[in-house]
């Protein structure tokens, strides 16, 4: 099974490939999609659309994860976050029903053990996890491997996490 792993955002959207037979997982690639803030709203949406797009026809992921939003504080970085995510949703449900989600908590309690665990155990983890040299980068990217991962390893339950 090829999973995507999709940290949303605005500015910086993560994403990650893994392959999962049984127990065994492969890195297959992860990257961002960047927007900067001297593009238009709706230009910054489009290219995130059409990143994904790009993303899910050169790696043809079986499934995808995303990673929930959560916000303590600031709204208008809320609702350009939560339009960021909506867009991926979007061009992902297109592509297939099989949509998962996972909180934040969940992805550190899947990877390290722990459900408060720090950004670099997770990191650590995931270069552990899927064998690699260095860890992920940008910190967005590592963080889409780590939904990816979560999912991959998430075996029956997985269904539990499916977008409603």
């Amino acid at each position: 099974m090829r999973v995507l792993g999709i940290d949303p955002g605005f500015a910086i959207c993560g994403w990650g490939i893994v392959d999962a037979e049984g127990s065994s997982l492969k890195h297959i690639n992860h990257g961002v999609i960047l927007t900067t803030t001297d593009m238009r709203f709706q230009d910054r949406l489009v290219k995130i659309k059409n990143d994904l797009q790009d993303i899910l026809t050169l790696y043809k992921p079986d499934e995808i994860a995303f990673e929930e939003l959560f916000f303590a504080r600031n709204v208008t970085t809320a609702l350009t976050v939560g339009a960021a995510r909506g867009c991926a949703v979007t061009v992902a449900a297109e592509y297939t029903d099989k949509l998962y989600e996972y909180t934040p908590m969940e992805v550190k309690q899947a990877i390290v053990g722990y459900g408060r665990a720090e950004k670099f155990q997770i990191q650590q983890m995931v270069k552990m996890l899927l064998n690699l040299q260095d860890i992920p980068k940008p910190d967005d990217a590592a963080d889409a491997l780590a939904v990816a991962v979560t999912h991959a390893n998430a075996g029956y339950a997985r269904e539990h996490f499916r977008m409603k």
